[in-house]
């Protein structure tokens, strides 16, 4: 994590940010404005923002300037996203933009404290770096990753850690997506407490 990232959070790495229609996960197929933050240590060899996890290649940002990029867009919901957020203090960042009306969602590992104000949380825990339980009784929305067949077992495991009401998604992995899909549309038909999740931005061809 960057040293110049100052503790308040009034200052952030932003690697880029972005008005789209969220493509995966309970919100599917709704208008958002995406935050992408810089810095991740979990390591997931099929990341797909590589490019995210060195902090110090993203600039910092003051969070005033992310809240009035925000603001310009007619949906008002925001997704902040990484790299890992949670590695930040997000409760400046939260704090404005519930000021100016907009709705907070968040995308994390779960491997950092919580901090922020949130209308929504999706965790997508990581094996290389567990979620802490705080982060597990909060969420919204469990997103597990299949990439083979263990990851149903370990997908249980996680299910079994989350507050009653949370919704509980079973997403492929998009390199095994050939291979991956029909097992899981074979175990959310027999355990039918999953949904599957896709990743449909990839489909329409929007970010």
């Amino acid at each position: 994590m960057s040293h110049q990232v100052p503790e308040n959070g009034t200052k952030l790495p932003l690697m880029e940010e972005f008005y789209t229609i969220q493509g995966e996960g309970f919100h599917t197929g709704k208008a958002a404005y995406f935050i992408r933050l810089g810095g991740c240590d979990v390591g997931c060899h099929w990341c797909d923002v590589k490019e995210s996890w060195d902090a110090e290649l993203h600039p910092l940002t003051d969070a005033e300037t992310i809240v009035e990029n925000a603001k310009k867009h007619p949906a008002k919901t925001v997704v902040i996203t990484g790299g890992e957020p949670l590695i930040y203090n997000l409760d400046y960042l939260t704090k404005r933009l519930k000021e100016e009306g907009i709705r907070t969602f968040i995308e994390t590992s779960g491997a950092y404290p919580l901090s922020g104000t949130w209308d929504w949380i999706c965790l997508s825990p990581k094996k290389f770096k567990g979620p802490k339980t705080e982060v597990l009784e909060a969420a919204g929305e469990l997103k597990v990753i299949v990439f083979n067949k263990s990851d149903f077992k370990w997908a249980e495991e996680h299910a079994s850690q989350v507050g009653p009401n949370c919704k509980l998604y079973l997403q492929p992995e998009w390199s095994k997506a050939n291979e991956i899909t029909p097992l899981i549309i074979e175990y959310v038909k027999d355990n039918p407490h999953w949904d599957i999740s896709l990743q449909t931005h990839k489909f329409l061809n929007i970010p």
